[in-house]
């Protein structure tokens, strides 16, 4: 008689959530859209008692989004990235190409004028920055960069010689290029030196490997550790990363910029709402106050249309055509 050898069972799917994660890192999403996306599919299901998504259907998701914004009162941005996650969700991940899926409407965004400072108040609040965070400060305002682009920027992409700040995988996955002011290049160049000495350090400690972005650290497998390869705002300690479990010295947080920049506001005594994307604005307003070309403003900003660029304009209160009242020529 011939024994049946009993056969392996098979191993569990992974449960949705991990799936959510799987697609998103295969895309190459940012850790913080993971986390996002993520979130509001857990939302989603408990919302909903728990059910499971491939049970529900267009009515679900239109009550979910609708008790965010009736209920939960959230900003039309908000309501937008929860929609754009939960159709990633049956998209990407529970691969349901159905007719609702883009017949979701989403929510109308409001066009509000962003807040901007005048050279004054640029200066006052700088002026109240110090260290490290004076210097991101200065960066920000100095090359329109994205408060996270500073963050996540690396040694090799400052070019002193060409006075010049290659931003990577900007927003869009973008790359582009902007200037680095003058006054900024021997400040930096000093704070590198310190960043270089506590890199050694972390290599004689057994660390000194930091996070590659998509292949690369397989494909160089040295590479973490090159000093090109470091970001130029380190944190302060080493930390687990939360994809890799590798221990590593990631980049500085960047709430310990808000939270600088809101005291600064503070000890200042503006009464705008300024944060670190203030800056940003105020970098643009100014180039353009300066008489630069919108378009070069558009490509030093990354924008990818002009109409976002166009925005400034109102914020000189002239208009695109540079319109003088008439009463300002009685």
């Amino acid at each position: 008689m011939k024994l049946l050898t009993p056969s392996a069972p098979s191993p569990r799917p992974p449960k949705l959530l991990d799936q959510v994660r799987n697609k998103i890192r295969l895309k190459h999403y940012s850790l913080r859209t993971e986390q996002a996306y993520v979130d509001w599919a857990r939302r989603y299901i408990f919302f909903h008692g728990k059910r499971h998504p491939a049970e529900m259907g267009a009515a679900e998701v239109e009550a979910f989004l609708t008790h965010l914004a009736v209920e939960g009162r959230v900003a039309a941005s908000t309501q937008n990235q929860a929609r754009a996650a939960l159709l990633f969700l049956y998209r990407e991940v529970l691969q349901q190409e159905l007719p609702w899926l883009e017949g979701v409407e989403a929510a109308k965004e409001s066009r509000r004028i962003p807040v901007v400072l005048t050279h004054g108040e640029v200066n006052a609040l700088l002026d109240r920055l110090q260290g490290v965070h004076g210097l991101i400060g200065r960066l920000l305002y100095g090359t329109g960069m994205r408060l996270m682009e500073a963050m996540r920027l690396r040694v090799k992409d400052i070019e002193f010689e060409r006075r010049e700040i290659i931003i990577r995988d900007g927003k869009g996955f973008k790359d582009r290029v902007t200037m680095l002011p003058a006054v900024l290049i021997e400040p930096l160049e000093m704070h590198l030196q310190a960043v270089k000495r506590q890199h050694e350090d972390d290599l004689k400690a057994g660390f000194g490997s930091v996070y590659l972005p998509f292949a690369l650290e397989r494909k160089y497998p040295n590479a973490g550790k090159e000093w090109g390869w470091q970001y130029v705002f380190p944190a302060t300690q080493v930390s687990v990363d939360p994809r890799s479990g590798a221990m590593r010295r990631h980049h500085l947080d960047e709430k310990c910029i808000q939270r600088a920049m809101k005291q600064a506001v503070r000890d200042t005594g503006l009464a705008k709402p300024a944060t670190p994307h203030t800056l940003r604005h105020s970098f643009a307003t100014h180039l353009l106050q300066a008489g630069y070309d919108i378009r070069t403003v558009q490509e030093l900003l990354g924008h990818k249309d002009v109409s976002t660029t166009m925005i400034y304009t109102h914020v000189l209160n002239r208009g695109g055509q540079g319109v003088v009242s008439p009463l300002d020529r009685i």
